[in-house]
């Protein structure tokens, strides 16, 4: 074959038509694609799966209007009693609800003392629980760290009325003296200042937020330990190829990777501690006095001054004013849960 008839050939398109000499077919030639089986799945939905999108989604939708019919049956129990208060509801210190004539009712001293005992719990729980859960996924072997974190999950199992029976009664008298030591000397810090009710009752923020610590250590390390224990493999095996030693492996890896887990895990306990009813009336001592901000006051929570008026609610007027403060409770629990929500659903690896 001379150069001169290889020159006349048509320049091929990589088909075996051109590489012979014969024009390449058009692409809009070409046979239609048959359709696929996941083609046909995706325009013809089982009913099964019809009907498990339908419960599913309209038990998202049922969750929400529930949590909004709450909202809403709260305020409109709370309206009519806060038409007939003489105080403002929202600093004021007083609680006299008796007379319907003259109801005068403020919420501050029971906003601060939620808080505080909360927060103190949270304190004392967060540690605490970032050790065990550290301690159950890095440390422990496996045959000692699953009935390990199957007693502390069972803490989450006691009543309430045995936390509080526990710490008014038990843990109260032991606390006396550690108390008394604190005040007397750390007593110049307002949180360790001489409170308004008898250290040795054990009616104090300072026992009920020991107790709360307890309830809420189950609920932060069991969030904390699930997510500490998805920390990528292969990140920690290249820390240790790196000669990182355990505790730099924890530090480097484990830590920053569920760093905002545990933190959410922190405001679920927190929204534990503010809805804690039971063992907060059982253990804090009441007092006429105002809340000063020491650990060694006593008072009232949201919830335990709600449960204790009990007996009051015949008038709804009355009623309407316990019910307006467990507005305000309901408002900063969803807060705190809506928090702890939003941290976890910036990191992709939680979802």
């Amino acid at each position: 074959m001379n150069e001169r008839t290889v020159a006349q050939r048509p320049a091929g398109t990589g088909s075996t038509g051109a590489r012979g000499g014969v024009p390449a077919a058009r692409p809009d030639s070409e046979a239609p694609i048959p359709p696929t089986a996941e083609a046909d799945n995706k325009s013809h939905v089982r009913p099964g799966d019809r009907i498990f999108k339908g419960l599913a989604t309209g038990s998202g939708i049922f969750i929400v209007v529930l949590i909004a019919a709450i909202g809403v049956f709260l305020l409109l129990q709370a309206i009519p009693s806060l038409g007939l208060n003489h105080v403002n509801f929202l600093t004021s210190r007083e609680w006299s609800t008796g007379d319907v004539g003259d109801m005068r009712f403020g919420i501050l001293d029971l906003f601060l003392v939620t808080v505080v005992s909360s927060a103190f719990a949270l304190a004392i729980a967060m540690p605490i629980a970032l050790g065990i859960a550290l301690f159950l996924t890095q440390y422990a072997p496996r045959r000692l760290a699953r009935p390990f974190a199957y007693l502390i999950d069972l803490l989450a199992a006691v009543p309430s009325i045995i936390f509080g029976l526990w710490g008014l009664l038990v843990l109260g008298p032991v606390l006396t003296p550690v108390g008394e030591w604190l005040t007397t000397t750390l007593g110049w810090l307002f949180l360790f200042d001489e409170g308004n009710v008898s250290i040795e009752l054990g009616g104090t923020i300072f026992t009920a937020g020991i107790v709360l610590a307890v309830m809420i250590l189950p609920i932060i390390t069991a969030v904390s330990r699930e997510v500490f224990d998805r920390t990528p493999v292969t990140h920690v095996e290249g820390a240790i190829a790196l000669g990182a030693t355990k505790w730099e492996v924890v530090r480097t890896t484990v830590l920053p990777f569920g760093k905002a887990g545990y933190v959410s895990a922190s405001m679920l306990g927190l929204g534990r501690a503010l809805g804690e009813t039971i063992a907060l009336m059982i253990i804090l001592s009441g007092t006429g006095a105002a809340f000063a901000w020491s650990l060694f006051d006593g008072g009232a929570t949201f919830a335990s001054k709600i449960a204790l008026a009990a007996p009051e609610f015949n008038d709804p007027r009355t009623a309407g004013a316990y019910i307006a403060a467990g507005l305000v409770l309901f408002v900063l629990t969803f807060g705190v849960n809506a928090i702890a929500r939003m941290i976890v659903a910036g990191h992709k690896e939680y979802e």
